[in-house]
């Protein structure tokens, strides 16, 4: 395991991702507890001392998973990381309340890292607004022991990202930004980690595969990385971009299940950042990749649990994209035609309660409703 300095601290340069764990069935809120301790067992293991979980994540269920198994462990063996879930306003008059449950949920009594949660054009006023008292609070609970280090999260465009350091950067020890070749120039994420490095914040990296899609490129996609490194894996590419930008300490990996996990740590036992003109090609490749006709959804899952009619609206961006992508074709109605009518895009009823909490203020309502005119 590479391992990176974060003021005294070694911290693994992998970090576990809690937000997409093993569940049953396929359904989202029910982990599969067993195939968490056998990914954290071989994690740990193999060196990986992160994890990184939050109060939505699995509709709540991801903060007692990781703190159910990582309590078998001894708690100087591990550093775990928690949100305050501002990406929801109805919690913004309750910091206390939640950061509480959150040590009760993850069994422990503090929190190594503990976090802003996806500060973004929605929520900024509010996170900002000096009477629901959220800074103060936390960082009288950095004060007391119960945070060690204090940061945020950041899905916002650059002007929002301006204004949260302006106002908290004093504070901030280290961002987590949405990273990857992809979102290099199509997030603006270039400008996003030189601004950091005037504030001499660290970088730590969430969806570095962009919600699974850089691990599963097409052939005509991987075949100039194949040439440029024929044993590198597909995955390994987008970490080794990764490994390439010097701000960056901690990736976050989103693993599902102990396959990924083998497959991640076996390209973390090295660091080989790209060379300049692999370096290029890749950025060369995600421009290809993000042309006018893809939303950028990252299945986080967000918009699920406030979707009135519950839609699957991940899956349902996903074969929208691929509908625009193809021009058409026969693929997205083909598997719609095995989803009831109550959950296709035609039951969004526009009411935009999935806006109101999605990290990359996607028009979601309006896909919803360009999609069901181009089935017709």
């Amino acid at each position: 395991m590479i391992y990176k300095a974060f003021q005294d601290l070694k911290l693994s340069a992998l970090g576990m991702g809690c937000m997409r764990l093993p569940v049953v069935d396929g359904k989202d809120d029910q982990v599969d507890q067993a195939a968490v301790e056998e990914m954290v067992a071989y994690a740990m293991s193999n060196g990986v001392n992160y994890y990184d979980t939050a109060w939505g994540y699995h509709s709540g269920n991801s903060e007692l998973a990781i703190g159910k198994t990582l309590a078998a462990y001894p708690r100087e063996s591990f550093y775990l990381a928690d949100k305050f879930p501002g990406y929801d306003l109805s919690n913004m008059d309750k910091v206390a309340d939640i950061f509480e449950a959150q040590l009760k949920k993850c069994q422990v009594e503090y929190f190594d890292f503990y976090l802003f949660h996806n500060v973004c054009e929605m929520n900024i006023d509010a996170y900002l607004d000096p009477k629901y008292g959220i800074l103060d609070y936390l960082l009288e609970q950095k004060k007391n022991g119960r945070i060690r280090h204090l940061g945020f999260s950041c899905h916002g465009a650059m002007p929002v990202l301006k204004r949260f350091l302006e106002a908290y950067g004093e504070h901030m020890e280290f961002c987590q930004l949405q990273l990857n070749y992809v979102d290099w120039t199509f997030q603006g994420c270039k400008e996003k980690v030189e601004l950091l490095e005037e504030y001499h914040i660290p970088v730590w990296v969430m969806e570095p595969l962009r919600g699974g899609r850089l691990a599963k490129l097409t052939e005509g996609e991987g075949d100039a990385l194949k040439k440029l490194r024929p044993r590198e894996t597909i995955p390994a590419w987008a970490f080794r971009f990764l490994q390439t930008i010097p701000g960056v300490v901690v990736t976050l990996s989103g693993m599902s299940d102990l396959e990924q996990t083998r497959a991640n740590l076996e390209t973390f036992s090295t660091e080989a950042p790209l060379s300049d003109g692999e370096w290029e090609a890749l950025l060369a490749l995600g421009r290809s990749m993000t042309g006018p006709a893809a939303l950028a959804c990252t299945a986080c899952r967000y918009c699920v649990s406030h979707c009135p009619k519950g839609l699957d609206i991940p899956d349902l961006l996903a074969l929208y994209n691929e509908h625009r992508f193809t021009g058409g074709g026969f693929i997205a109605p083909m598997a719609l035609s095995a989803i009831p009518k109550d959950k296709q895009p035609s039951a969004c009823i526009g009411c935009r309660s999935c806006e109101a909490v999605c990290p990359q203020q996607l028009k979601i309502s309006e896909a919803m409703a360009d999609f069901t005119a181009r089935l017709k």
